[in-house]
């Protein structure tokens, strides 16, 4: 009895056969049971066919002894073009050394000459469930488990011991060298986990995009061998570049474990795959102390907040000064951004300017900055910084707000500064040049924040016409006791004159630190040995 044959009639099916009669007679049966049919005369006919049409094509049946390329070498071929595409091969050899060679190829089922259609139509229909399920559980890129796959194993078996990869900053290869070469990476790299990790130990899955997983398949394994594993896997892949295409192409990863029973595992492993990037380790075990649960819940407190905040008009500007070093008089007042509640109280950014990156919410508040700006200029005569992201600037609806306020504030946008915070990256620097450009023309000055810090460079005085730097806190605070961060801050201000750019230290905290910068001539300072963010109401 034939089940399921239903299934054929939409399918389109590549058949090859050289003997002519028989091919002729199956070709008119599967016309009758299937939607569209490519029909071969031998193997590299049959290839040439699946090139042209492989998106059509749904399932391959054919002969083995072909002229020109015979049936085992066109599956071959075919294969290294689509590993899962169902393949049914029709011959008269029974032998055992054979139907292993077919199986070890990828076939997936055969049919003994003289064909019995009956038996034909049947098998076809197997096939083809078969790989509907497979397809459910099966990543097609990599061929490994997915993510369906593995949360059927989690419900149905014992593992208590997983860890989770991700390359870092994947998005950014794919844009730099194209998805394809980025889909190359993914099956490269789930290759060499499948080889690193005995497969009698470990299951390995491709979760989705850039994320894999990496199961212990005993309960109650070693956590601790385990991540020296992991370890020994992210140093030989940090270590190695990958060649694709004869190019050499490097990547980072960030690999997060736990252990847990079933589900457990994994939520405790996304937890911390994410806390470890917070914290730039490149591996991390959870573990309870690390707070994680709690992080979440203030980020969902402060998210609500932050709504509250910007309809309720919580959000304000401080203004913190910066004075000329050698005088001490006030230059200018750089706009930091407060949420003031209801009661008074000023809670600093550091509380939830990364929630506000994460949320749509973000945008709102170089808009505040920027009126509270201009507030101070026009009201009390005074020259005002803001800082602005390389996502501020990239955002067309922020830029087109600060070219709308700078065009509505003509005339006094001379005295309004951006410093641009390059403690994030700049991806584009031809945009943030472009950005410069359009608010040169209302006068402003440009230069860049946390200068020393993250990805900071000296070719930024190269790449970005500024006129000044901001030199970052963390190369300021411990000058006084530390003569390697006096020769960095003393590089980096000799290095700005030679370019005509300005100097700012900030964290400027004590007698000493001042005394020590105004040594080293620093154009200018700001920090609590002058005076804390001030608010508008506070300065004359």
């Amino acid at each position: 009895m034939i089940n399921n044959i239903s299934i054929l009639k939409n399918i389109t099916i590549l058949y090859a056969e050289d003997e002519k009669d028989l091919r002729e007679v199956t070709h008119q049966i599967l016309k009758g049971f299937t939607k569209k049919q490519y029909v071969a005369q031998n193997g590299q006919e049959g290839l040439e066919l699946f090139k042209k049409h492989e998106k059509e094509i749904d399932l391959i049946i054919t002969d083995v002894n072909m002229p020109i390329l015979n049936g085992l070498d066109m599956v071959k071929e075919i294969k290294k073009i689509n590993i899962n595409i169902p393949i049914i091969v029709a011959t008269a050899f029974s032998n055992k050394e054979y139907l292993l060679e077919a199986i070890d190829i990828g076939v997936d089922k055969y049919v003994l000459k003289p064909i019995d259609i009956a038996k034909l139509l049947q098998v076809m229909s197997q096939s083809l469930i078969y790989h509907e399920l497979k397809d459910l559980y099966t990543d097609k890129l990599t061929n490994l488990p997915n993510r369906n796959k593995l949360k059927k194993d989690l419900d149905e078996t014992n593992i208590d011991l997983m860890a989770l990869l991700d390359i870092d900053e994947f998005s950014t290869i794919n844009d730099l060298f194209g998805e394809n070469i980025g889909d190359t990476i993914l099956f490269e790299l789930a290759r060499k986990l499948k080889d690193y990790f005995d497969e009698e130990e470990y299951l390995v899955y491709r979760i989705e995009a850039d994320k894999f997983a990496i199961v212990a398949k005993m309960k109650n394994q070693d956590i601790d061998k385990f991540y020296d594993l992991c370890k020994s896997f992210a140093d030989k892949i940090e270590k190695e570049s990958l060649l694709i295409d004869e190019d050499e192409i490097d990547i980072n990863i960030t690999i997060g474990i736990a252990q847990g029973d079933g589900s457990r595992a994994f939520k405790y492993s996304q937890r911390v795959i994410n806390y470890a990037r917070t914290k730039l380790q490149r591996i991390m075990i959870y573990n309870e102390s690390f707070k994680i649960q709690q992080s979440f819940e203030e980020n969902i407190k402060w998210v609500k907040q932050l709504k509250v905040g910007f309809r309720e008009n919580l959000f304000q500007a401080y203004f913190q000064p910066i004075v000329n070093t050698k005088t001490k008089e006030v230059y200018k007042y750089e706009a930091l951004i407060r949420y003031v509640t209801k009661e008074g109280l000023e809670i600093a950014p550091y509380n939830f300017i990364n929630v506000a990156k994460k949320t749509k919410l973000y945008p709102n508040i170089i808009k505040i900055v920027l009126q509270d700006a201009f507030k101070l200029i026009i009201n009390k005569n005074k020259r005002v910084s803001v800082n602005i992201s390389f996502d501020d600037i990239a955002n067309v609806e922020t830029t087109s707000f600060i070219y709308e306020t700078l065009e509505k504030n003509k005339d006094y946008s001379q005295f309004l500064e951006f410093e641009i915070l390059e403690s994030e990256e700049i991806s584009d620097f031809n945009e943030v040049s472009k950005f410069i450009s359009e608010v040169r023309k209302f006068n402003c000055i440009v230069g860049v924040d946390d200068f020393g810090a993250g990805y900071s460079n000296f070719n930024l005085l190269t790449l970005l016409d500024i006129d000044f730097v901001k030199i970052d806190g963390s190369l300021i605070e411990k000058i006084n006791s530390s003569k390697d961060l006096e020769i960095i801050v003393n590089t980096i201000a000799n290095f700005s004159k030679e370019f005509k750019v300005k100097t700012v230290a900030e964290y400027v905290s004590n007698e000493d630190i001042y005394n020590k910068i105004k040594d080293l001539n620093i154009d200018f300072c700001q920090g609590y040995y002058f005076e804390k963010p001030l608010s508008y109401d506070n300065i004359n």
